[in-house]
């Protein structure tokens, strides 16, 4: 668990990230630099869940070795079934972290809503639902491994 007070704006107690593949964690389908590394370290601490649409076939292979637990979404209503993941989880305890139109409504749910901004773009919808924006996906969980930069980016 990732427990962070942040001063003025909430007290978080995180189990759960969840977080979208193509344009977050993957580019063109493949794992980004580093990323697996940093998801291996992430895992000692909470529960990873990849949900994606999977545009490029590739999430399964790319995932398959890293502490993590892969959801392939339907092609339709993926918006609407990344939430559903989150409320499932415990929306209350869930990071979630993407780019995308489609992850807006998990943004919303989730505790804590990181936008990352990576080579693919990042929606506009994605970026004002956030409560902080990532330069890339490596800023975006390392916020997570050290949680006194979301007080220092948050607090009021």
């Amino acid at each position: 668990m990732i427990e962070i007070h942040i001063p003025g704006y909430k007290h978080l107690k995180l189990s759960q990230a969840i977080i979208d593949f193509n344009g977050t964690l993957a580019e063109n389908g493949i794992l980004i630099d580093q990323v697996k590394s940093q998801l291996i370290e992430l895992a000692k601490r909470i529960e990873i869940y990849v949900v994606t649409g999977d545009t490029y076939c590739t999430a399964r292979e790319q995932l398959q070795d890293l502490p993590c637990r892969t959801v392939i979404l339907p092609s339709h209503e993926q918006a609407l079934a990344k939430r559903e993941i989150v409320e499932q989880l415990g929306a209350d305890m869930s990071v979630a972290i993407g780019n995308g139109r489609n992850d807006v409504q998990m943004m919303q749910s989730a505790a804590l809503a990181i936008a990352v901004m990576g080579k693919e773009g990042a929606a506009r919808d994605a970026f004002i639902t956030a409560d902080v924006i990532a330069g890339d996906i490596h800023a975006a969980l390392d916020m997570l491994q050290y949680p006194q930069r979301l007080v220092a980016t948050l607090r009021s």
